[in-house]
């Protein structure tokens, strides 16, 4: 594996962890609101990721076997909203009723664990690659 494979696999490993936990942070800052631009409540999102071949990668069977992931795309999670008897609040129907978003905070919590994990262990490759970089580099002067 070249350097720059490595480099090119950790990064779009850490573009996708970026991505998860930017959509945690924003699912978990809209815990509470009721109202949207498009009507109702916030509605939580996901990101789709998936993995593709390696752009440029030829050569022997490994170097094609090589996946980085991608960012298929953000879909809104199908789950109906939290609905909680509060008629004073403005937000509430004629019932009293009202619909709250469909986030759910440990979820949230564990999706941002998650992500800081896998986030940590694409900067470790890249610690690693640049460390290997370097001591070819030092080889390569004492020679």
């Amino acid at each position: 594996m070249s350097f720059f494979t490595s480099l090119k696999l950790s990064a779009s490993g850490l573009q996708a962890e970026r991505l998860r936990v930017d959509l945690a942070t924003s699912n978990l800052a809209n815990a509470n609101s009721t109202r949207t631009p498009e009507g109702g409540p916030y509605r939580r999102v996901d990101p789709v990721l998936r993995s593709r071949p390696l752009e440029g990668a030829s050569g022997d069977r490994l170097q094609r076997s090589f996946r980085a992931v991608f960012i298929e795309r953000i879909v809104r999670d199908p789950r109906p909203p939290r609905e909680v008897f509060n008629p004073s609040h403005p937000d509430a129907d004629e019932n009293g009723i009202l619909r709250l978003p469909n986030v759910q905070i440990v979820e949230e919590m564990v999706n941002l664990m998650n992500a800081r994990r896998s986030y940590d262990a694409n900067i470790s490759v890249l610690r690693m690659s640049r460390e290997m970089a370097q001591r070819a580099l030092q080889i390569g002067r004492s020679s």
